[in-house]
């Protein structure tokens, strides 16, 4: 499976922005999916992420701004973003994996995804 993110660019703070991931070589309903993000300096954190159920688990730095959604039939992965801050600026990733037991305790978790995409950046003003 490929993963291509899009949708990074830079903001004010306060302001939205969404993400999108689009998944190729296979079908994304197969998949559980997140988002992860990493500042410069930083580890690669998870922020959101969503099983192929639907069921949704978000990082407490993001819980109630930050939305994640799925469009199985457009194959496209979203994060629709709100109210950003300064701590949110970072390359922002989309990673997927078939759904394991790992996955269903620990979703945030990066090293439980092989397939990750280039990233996309994400800047916020003040």
């Amino acid at each position: 499976v490929q993963l291509m993110e899009a949708g990074g660019d830079s903001v004010q703070a306060g302001g939205s922005l969404r993400l999108s991931c689009v998944v190729s070589g296979d079908t994304s309903s197969s998949y559980y999916m997140a988002w992860f993000r990493q500042a410069p300096g930083k580890e690669r954190d998870g922020i959101a992420a969503i099983r192929t159920n639907g069921k949704t688990t978000y990082a407490r730095a993001v819980r109630d701004r930050f939305t994640i959604s799925r469009d199985d039939a457009m194959n496209t992965l979203n994060l629709q973003m709100s109210d950003l801050k300064p701590e949110d600026p970072a390359k922002y990733y989309c990673p997927a994996q078939p759904p394991e037991q790992r996955l269903e305790h620990f979703p945030l978790m990066a090293g439980a995804y092989n397939s990750w995409g280039q990233g996309t950046q994400v800047t916020v003003s003040s």
